[in-house]
């Protein structure tokens, strides 16, 4: 089986459960980025990281692992997925447009939260997942902190301070739009 050089860079981003985009700016995630989107070298890292218990997938510019997790994970899985799931409805909240390509700055939304009183409903309700934060500013940067991390957006200005919303985006929104309630499902939901 034959594995571009580049092997070990992907698997040491994608491992981590980051995504690799392919409009983001740095031009080494681009660079992996195109490797993965080479067909031949898809099928050979999918059957390379296949061996090794690790599913490399394709997304609408993104490419990230799945595997089978163990029950314990798959509670932890759903309640990072509550999280991405409350952070996606603050952000559209913000900006319907908010997605893939969208640039923004944390101000911006600060100027917001004083206009929008749902969107400053819903960032107080992400105080939660900002321990000892109660500034909405401070709030604001947590959850900016974690979409970094987790490779969803990207500082594209450090001087305006200015993000750009990465492809892997569609992820988020994606998982949403596989949510499917039933009828029987939503009599049994609490009001």
């Amino acid at each position: 089986m034959n594995v571009p050089k580049q092997t070990a860079q992907v698997f040491e981003i994608l491992s981590k459960g980051q995504l690799i985009n392919s409009n983001c700016t740095d031009e080494l995630e681009r660079k992996l980025y195109n490797i993965l989107d080479n067909e031949e070298h898809y099928d050979n890292l999918y059957e390379y990281f296949r061996q090794i218990n690790f599913t490399l997938e394709k997304g609408d510019g993104y490419y990230h692992f799945s595997r089978v997790e163990a029950k314990a994970d798959l509670e932890r899985k759903i309640e990072q997925a509550f999280k991405w799931i409350d952070i996606l409805e603050f952000f559209k909240t913000f900006d319907n447009a908010f997605g893939s390509g969208f640039r923004f700055t944390p101000s911006d939304i600060l100027v917001q939260l004083n206009l929008n009183a749902e969107l400053k409903t819903k960032i107080d309700a992400l105080k939660r997942y900002a321990p000892n934060k109660t500034k909405h500013s401070e709030v604001l940067a947590k959850i900016i902190g974690d979409m970094r991390s987790d490779r969803f957006m990207e500082l594209e200005n450090e001087i305006s301070d200015q993000y750009k919303v990465l492809s892997s985006f569609r992820y988020l929104e994606d998982l949403i739009l596989t949510i499917h309630i039933t009828d029987e499902a939503k009599n049994e939901i609490p009001e």
